[in-house]
């Protein structure tokens, strides 16, 4: 399921085959989908799927039943949690490659530089998609 079922989310499918992938654009700013006149912008292709990646680390897996329980990504497990931030580091990079991994237009996710600042948790993360690479901070 999507926020925008107009738009169908990256299904499991032979990568081979996928066709152009059509999403929200994002204001990354903001960190909302992007708005005009009323209607969502609409991109493809590198773009729509930086948007999809942005909104699965933005949404909580499991807590919104609109969503199937593969999209969304566990980082609100960790708050709160009594582990080391260098465990807590480590199970986020964790838990967002394998958010990121659920859309088989992406082929690979690294979190490049991960840190607390106080207790903001900010990520960089290099994706390699099927349209090339793109890197996203969260």
């Amino acid at each position: 399921m999507n926020l925008f079922p107009m738009f169908a989310a990256p299904a499991a499918s032979q990568r081979a085959d996928l066709p152009l992938y059509t999403d929200v654009a994002m204001d990354y700013d903001a960190m909302e989908p992007r708005w005009e006149s009323g209607e969502p912008v609409i991109v493809t292709g590198l773009e729509a799927v930086k948007s999809w990646a942005v909104r699965a680390i933005l949404t909580a897996r499991y807590r919104w039943p609109i969503f199937d329980w593969s999209y969304g990504c566990e980082l609100e497990a960790l708050v709160g949690q009594p582990y080391t931030a260098d465990a807590k580091l480590s199970e986020a990079e964790r838990s967002v490659t394998e958010a990121l991994l659920v859309s088989p237009y992406i082929r690979e996710a690294r979190v490049r530089d991960k840190r607390f600042e106080g207790s903001t948790l900010h990520m960089q993360v290099a994706l390699s998609t099927v349209y090339g690479k793109e890197t996203i901070y969260v």
